[in-house]
């Protein structure tokens, strides 16, 4: 079974920093570009940012470039996304998939005073 478990959501003040993880199985996660997107309250999907598998390549949305940090652990079928200097327009649901067609359940980061 393909499970991927996002973790690491909260309530953090403008500023603050938080770290997400997503934890895969059930498939081979190392062959499988891993993205993270997010939700805002009445909005669309927008993308945050890809890491590749192959020499690990990474792409960031002008929206978080700078602030955002994505890495992976293939040893752990774990991908991380590093949130620092949080704004409140980054309050979202986010969500990780694995290229598009594996997808986790979301976590709720929530930025606000």
């Amino acid at each position: 079974e393909v499970q991927l478990v996002e973790s690491g959501g909260g309530l953090v003040q403008p500023g603050g920093s938080l770290r997400l993880s997503c934890a895969a199985s059930g498939f081979t996660f190392s062959s499988y570009v891993m993205i993270w997107v997010r939700q805002a309250p009445g909005k669309g999907l927008e993308w945050v940012s890809s890491i590749f598998s192959a020499g690990g390549s990474t792409y960031y949305a002008d929206s978080v470039k700078g602030r955002f940090t994505i890495s992976r652990d293939n040893a752990k079928n774990t991908v991380y996304l590093q949130m620092n200097s949080l704004k409140p327009d980054d309050t979202a649901v986010y969500y990780c998939n694995a290229a598009l067609r594996y997808w986790g359940q979301g976590t709720q980061v929530t930025v606000s005073s």
